[in-house]
């Protein structure tokens, strides 16, 4: 008799919260509706925070890490060079920095298919800095509830400090991310003394500005509406997953039917599952959805709502699980894939790209050499009867240390070369050097003969050198 009364009152139950869902649901998408995320602990959120401070500290830290006369990782826009470490990146290598796009692109795309979207859910900026800033607001305003309780009510004293205090915290993070952005590009000490100083230039401010409310803007304002409207990546990530690939997901036949019991009551005979509809895994969520309703493009998987789930069956004395990383082939009982073709080719082309990548870096020229030709006159006859051409050389010194060069060209019988033949060029400088290369008019067998300057230098006991073709115009 009780179990039938216990079946109708959930029936009941649950035809009411029918449209609680899509109100739900509609609701998300109003930017103005503000999702407040209840505070948890488990193993995925503490594995999330150490992950996210790993990666923040990196930020942080790694303009300050000195390498020679500079800072390690320096992207000197104004001179065009990348320097990263002891690689030094030029204009000319714009093909390296293609090849670890690549890599980035293609490591995205096979560990999107294998673990679906950790990256969102645990090394995304975003989400990083999106943590943090929710960090801040609970210290300050307290948990979920008080949160809202303190939206709700009027401007009191209490209410405007905290807000501000909230704020103020806020925009400080949002200024140190800023300022370390800004010294990837400009030397940091550099950056920290003209800013604080008042001695930067217009630009330095604007850019510290512009980031400082950017990161305010989207970590503390914006936050789950970067990732439902604004990233691509949720967009175009369902042509990476399949049914193999690892979501959050929830067991809905263990879960269903759902419904509030007692600890001690047993859901078999309320004609319940093991799901007690406590909706703390809708409360965890960044981004506010109900993981129940299935799998959705915008979920980050940052396994939040797994611990949550957890924690609730500990209490209940249920086996843990019924929310987890799982697939979609495991949840209908069918064998999980682990090889398929899809992420063997992404597998595939990642590690071409990496082979690419350091045999690339491994083979960086450290000379380069263009040759421009006199666009005034092909040649002319000097006071010697000897044809003459004139050349411009521009030899890039593309390591860190100055050295000398010896220049030479061939292909030519007897030439007179006309200009210093032995240059020293200070490193990572590009020497304009025009020159003129005389020939006696027997010695060309040919009106246009073919011709190779070359330049060669002595480095770490190590002869390098680099080599151009040009022509040579006779009458």
């Amino acid at each position: 008799m009780n179990s039938e009364s216990n079946k109708k009152d959930y029936s009941k139950a649950k035809r009411i919260k029918i449209h609680q869902p899509d109100a739900a649901k509609a609701d998300r998408f109003n930017p103005r509706n503000r999702i407040y995320v209840r505070a948890i602990d488990g193993l995925w959120t503490q594995v999330r925070r150490k992950m996210g401070w790993v990666a923040m500290l990196f930020f942080l830290l790694l303009p300050w890490i000195p390498w020679g006369d500079r800072q390690a990782v320096w992207f000197n826009l104004g001179e065009q060079k990348f320097h990263i470490f002891g690689l030094t990146i030029w204009p000319q290598d714009l093909t390296l920095l293609a090849a670890f796009f690549m890599i980035a692109a293609f490591g995205l795309f096979f560990i999107t298919t294998y673990l679906g979207r950790v990256w969102c859910g645990y090394t995304c900026p975003q989400t990083v800095w999106t943590f943090i800033f929710i960090w801040f607001e609970e210290k300050l305003e307290g948990a979920r509830n008080k949160r809202m309780k303190l939206d709700q009510m009027p401007w009191t004293f209490d209410k405007i400090w905290r807000k501000t205090a909230k704020h103020a915290s806020w925009l400080f993070i949002a200024f140190i991310t800023a300022m370390t952005f800004v010294s990837y590009f400009i030397p940091t000490r550099e950056v920290y003394i003209d800013v604080f100083t008042l001695n930067a230039d217009a630009g330095i401010y604007f850019w510290v500005v512009f980031f400082t409310l950017a990161t305010y803007g989207n970590a503390g304002w914006m936050r789950e509406i970067m990732c439902l409207h604004m990233c691509p990546y949720a967009r175009f990530q369902s042509a990476m997953f399949d049914k193999n690939t690892f979501i959050v997901g929830y067991d809905a036949k263990r879960g269903e039917a759902r419904g509030p019991r007692s600890r001690k009551a047993d859901p078999k005979e309320m004609g319940l599952g093991d799901c007690i509809d406590c909706d703390l895994c809708v409360q965890v969520c960044p981004t506010g959805i109900d993981i129940r309703n299935g799998l959705q493009y915008e979920c980050i998987n940052c396994g939040a709502c797994i611990d949550a789930c957890d924690q609730t069956m500990e209490r209940m004395g249920y086996a843990k699980g019924l929310i987890s990383y799982t697939t979609e082939n495991k949840l209908e009982g069918i064998k999980q894939k682990v090889l398929r073709p899809k992420l063997v080719g992404y597998g595939i082309a990642l590690g071409v790209m990496i082979i690419v990548f350091i045999i690339a870096s491994a083979n960086i020229a450290p000379i380069r050499m263009d040759i421009i030709r006199d666009r005034n006159a092909l040649f002319r006859e000097n006071d010697q009867g000897l044809i003459e051409n004139t050349f411009t050389l521009k030899i890039l010194n593309k390591t860190e240390q100055a050295h000398e060069y010896q220049l030479n060209v061939e292909g030519l019988n007897n030439y007179q070369w006309i200009g210093p033949q032995k240059v020293t060029i200070a490193g990572g400088e590009v020497l304009t050097l025009p020159i003129s290369v005389a020939v006696d008019p027997v010695e060309l067998s040919k009106p246009m003969m073919d011709i190779e300057f070359k330049v060669s230098t002595d480095i770490d006991g190590q002869l390098e050198s680099a080599s151009q073709e040009s022509r040579f115009f006779g009458n």
